[in-house]
């Protein structure tokens, strides 16, 4: 598992390019510079890694177009030490970020193949969620509620009433929502039954799927 110095010129290029499209947020950033994302992709697609665009994964899912990442990151506004919930492991790469972000991660991944690589690959590389979950997404986390953030790497149709549920007052979830095309959509809770909703723009997810089957 090599990162070399070619690898890190690409990184700070795309970080370049991200910044170049709006992202603003330093440590996010910093994040995107110091992550090796062609770690994350099967090594035949190497070259194809610190280009801004999603790229196929196992399982029929993708790793997410850095630009992507960086958004929802940057919306989530992440402290340090804050609890996330994040819906969607996937590759492990957002995962990676939050983490680099200081946050205590809770991820849940449903597709069992990407849930049993990405367990044993992420703390190969360093990065060590509090916890790694194989479940249904849209049911959240429930005992380990409430979370500070929650972020859904995945389209989803509607937003789950149990991730509103999880939510903690001030606390901040981001989801892309939406059949064909999604909506970036940041939901702040204002109270225990009050949500602040705002609108960030046309995004491309795959699927956020339900009714997961051993």
């Amino acid at each position: 598992m090599k990162d070399t110095f070619k690898h890190r010129g690409k990184r700070n290029h795309l970080v370049e390019v991200i910044q170049q499209k709006g992202i603003e947020d330093k440590r996010v950033l910093e994040a995107i510079s110091k992550i090796p994302r062609h770690l994350f992709m099967d090594s035949s697609f190497e070259d194809h890694a610190y280009q801004d665009k999603a790229f196929p994964i196992a399982a029929n899912q993708t790793i997410s177009q850095p630009y992507t990442v960086a958004r929802q990151s940057e919306l989530l506004e992440i402290q340090a030490d804050e609890k996330v919930l994040e819906i969607g492991t996937g590759s492990g790469y957002q995962t990676a970020v939050l983490i680099e972000l200081g946050c205590k991660v809770y991820t849940i991944e449903r597709q069992h193949e990407l849930f049993k690589k990405t367990k044993l690959f992420l703390p190969k590389l360093g990065y060590r969620p509090k916890r790694f979950i194989y479940g249904d997404g849209y049911k959240g986390l429930p005992e380990e509620a409430p979370f500070d953030k929650i972020i859904v790497t995945a389209g989803a149709p509607f937003i789950p009433k149990d991730l509103m549920a999880q939510l903690k007052v001030g606390g901040l979830l981001v989801i892309p929502v939406g059949e064909k095309q999604q909506t970036m959509v940041r939901l702040e809770r204002v109270s225990d039954k009050e949500f602040k909703k705002e609108n960030f723009g046309a995004f491309r997810f795959v699927p956020l799927l339900e009714n997961k089957n051993h």
